[in-house]
């Protein structure tokens, strides 16, 4: 099998699997999204950067006090998750890889060599210019309907986080939460979890 090593030699309107995406050896890095190809940005901002290392190690801290059973992650980390409908756990069933920023992962039986498999309980993810669409409306429906019990999408030029958590009835997001910049930003599923926004968004 020829190895693939750049986008162009991909259908972007064709679909893949998990097995597929192991075979690539692309520069650019891609998320599978329903077996869609979903090139992800180029190197995030220092303003991006900066935002993710102070909230990895906020929780990062948190857990080791307090949630010894529960891990954090930071991209580059591959999340597969399965469709309902159709997904089996085997690679060439699996139709959907995404790096979040951030994640929690408590259940240790999701966890292997290769990332997780399955739905974290909380993910981060933090806007880039130019890519608010695919975090906004993908990645929140293909969250919420895997399981993914919270959700915080950080606006860093905006300075401001919405916290969506999901209602086990619905199996549906709702907002919780707006958390501006000078405000303390708590866990839903993780009450003692606080962070301070003020110091999140500093300059």
């Amino acid at each position: 099998m020829k190895t693939i090593t750049s986008l162009s030699e991909l259908d972007l309107n064709g679909i893949y699997t998990y097995a597929d995406y192991l075979s690539w050896r692309l520069e650019q890095t891609v998320e599978l999204i329903k077996g869609k190809i979903f090139p992800m940005s180029p190197a995030p901002s220092m303003k991006h950067q900066r935002v993710s290392m102070f909230l990895s190690a906020s929780i990062f801290n948190f857990l080791q006090n307090t949630q010894k059973a529960c891990q954090v992650f930071s991209a580059p980390f591959d999340v597969r998750l399965l469709d309902k409908k159709k997904s089996k756990k085997a690679n060439q069933v699996i139709y959907t890889v995404v790096q979040p920023d951030i994640c929690i992962i408590c259940d240790k039986s999701k966890l292997d060599d290769k990332g997780c498999l399955g739905a974290p309980d909380l993910v981060v993810e933090i806007l880039s210019l130019g890519n608010s669409k695919k975090e906004m409306k993908i990645k929140y429906q293909l969250y919420e309907e895997t399981g993914v019990k919270e959700y915080w999408v950080v606006f860093p030029y905006e300075q401001n986080v919405l916290q969506f958590v999901l209602d086990e009835k619905t199996e549906k997001f709702y907002l919780k939460t707006t958390f501006s910049e000078d405000e303390i930003l708590t866990s839903h599923i993780f009450p003692d979890l606080q962070i301070n926004l003020a110091k999140v968004f500093e300059e």
